[in-house]
């Protein structure tokens, strides 16, 4: 098992670990800081730092072969460390805020738009959501006025835990119709918008709505008869960044 440090600190931005196993997909730690792509949020990018100096690229990061595992993802023709070697794993900070921000701008999205979601994805600096509408009649400047209400508003954000039975019992928690949480563990992780949204998500979020800045609703396209997708940008890319 890698143990998540972005889990318990979203902003941790480097830490120390240990190489503990190495294949042809990448590099294994046994804790890290770099989040592996899901739930519609690209892998984290960065470097890994050796003691003798040497600085090796990651390009991607991705869930492990091994249940429980993070691989590390390096660049083509970078030599990879060998088991037992200890580094300071380091992701792209700016990257990775700008992620978190528009992650948790799609979950505001989601609650001004209270429809059934059927796919998302999260992107560096601009993110989109999609959903099934049965009149559909989105005006960009409405939605765009309600977000940046609600992000000026600084509603706090924060994970919690739900029992498997529970969200089994709740299933409006769950808005992405494409995709299910995992069970089976005990517990899903959920993420809380204070009296705003609850659903479950095992991404990186900012810790107040008002860490995501401005933003603009870009575009509204037209993917089915009933489906609509909403896109998302950025108005300052590098707000709040420290």
């Amino acid at each position: 098992m890698t143990e998540l440090v972005f889990r318990a600190d979203p902003y941790a931005r480097s830490c120390a670990a240990t190489v503990v196993a190495v294949d042809e997909r990448g590099v294994v730690l046994d804790r890290t800081v770099f989040y592996p792509m899901g739930g519609g949020q690209p892998g984290d990018i960065g470097v890994l730092s050796l003691a003798d100096g040497q600085v090796l690229s990651v390009v991607d990061t991705v869930k492990g072969d091994a249940a429980g595992t993070v691989c590390h993802v390096l660049a083509p023709g970078a030599g990879a460390p060998a088991v037992g070697t200890a580094v300071i794993a380091e992701i792209d900070w700016p990257r990775r805020y700008r992620l978190m921000r528009v992650h948790t701008c799609m979950h505001l999205l989601s609650a001004v738009l209270r429809y059934p979601v059927t796919g998302g994805q999260v992107g560096d600096g601009r993110g989109r959501l999609d959903f099934d509408i049965p009149a559909p009649t989105l005006d960009k400047a409405a939605i765009t006025l309600r977000l940046n209400e609600l992000i000026r508003d600084g509603h706090p954000v924060r994970a919690e835990a739900i029992e498997d039975g529970e969200l089994a019992a709740r299933p409006e928690l769950v808005k992405t119709m494409a995709v299910k949480p995992p069970t089976g563990q005990g517990k899903v992780r959920l993420v809380r918008i204070e009296a705003l949204d609850l659903q479950p998500c095992g991404g990186t979020h900012v810790a107040s709505t008002g860490e995501i800045g401005a933003v603009t609703v870009t575009r509204i396209e037209k993917k089915g008869r009933l489906n609509r997708r909403v896109i998302v940008e950025l108005d300052d890319p590098n707000f709040g960044l420290r």
